[in-house]
């Protein structure tokens, strides 16, 4: 479980800027949870606290029973190597690099030897459908195609969390349905999902919905009962 008490983040400036205020939420394991609010809100500060990427100003972040605040930078770093992979937006391939050379990045950035990595490469390419693409690089894709190598490159190494940022934002609507039914598919073989979107077709798919405005939770709702999963 993932759990947040009173989380506040402040961002030092000129003028100061908050960006969550007092945020208590719990996540269950294999829960899949959906953030929306408009720009600006909180969203993607929430979901790089949960990753370990951010630290709050103040509050208690337990991580899967682990307490953050008392975890070193060393000891932080090797728990989002282990447990956490993100899915983003712009997708975040490197462009000179090949399908399985971008998939294959996640396992080096853990510094797994060759040996090890093949498989476990071998294996979500084929899960995700991207055997085909392999040497292809990102520029030869559609936008689908590269948001499956992005899914991928983030269940390589097998986490425990995904957090997905605006993952159906680049798409049209076909291709992001069947995003969101990968992200389902994770959440039934019980990894978490923390999705932030702004649509709330694709909210009404997950199995919460929070609300964050100004930084502060301003509402929580449950997937409506004729969402179809």
């Amino acid at each position: 479980m993932l759990e947040l008490e009173s989380i506040s983040k402040i961002y030092q400036a000129a003028v100061d800027k908050i960006g969550l205020q007092k945020v208590s939420l719990k996540i269950r394991q294999g829960e899949f949870l959906a953030v929306m609010g408009p720009s600006g809100c909180g969203k993607s500060t929430l979901l790089n606290i949960l990753g370990l990427i951010d630290s709050p100003t103040s509050g208690s972040y337990r991580f899967f029973g682990t307490e953050v605040a008392n975890l070193k930078e060393k000891q932080l770093t090797q728990l989002r190597k282990e447990k956490v992979g993100f899915v983003f937006q712009n997708f975040h391939l490197i462009e000179d690099l090949n399908v399985r050379e971008n998939i294959d990045t996640a396992l080096i950035y853990r510094d797994l030897p060759a040996p090890e990595r093949r498989p476990r490469v071998d294996e979500v390419m084929e899960r995700l459908g991207l055997e085909d693409l392999a040497r292809d690089l990102p520029e030869q894709l559609s936008g689908g195609e590269q948001q499956r190598v992005a899914i991928a490159r983030a269940l390589v190494s097998r986490p425990a969390l995904v957090l997905a940022d605006e993952p159906t934002g680049n798409l049209d609507t076909k291709t992001g349905a069947k995003v969101m039914d990968l992200l389902i598919d994770l959440v039934s073989q019980g990894i978490t999902v923390v999705m932030a979107t702004h649509a709330l077709v694709h909210a009404n798919r997950a199995e919460r919905t929070i609300e964050l405005l100004d930084g502060a939770v301003a509402g929580e709702f449950p997937r409506p009962k004729t969402s179809v999963a």
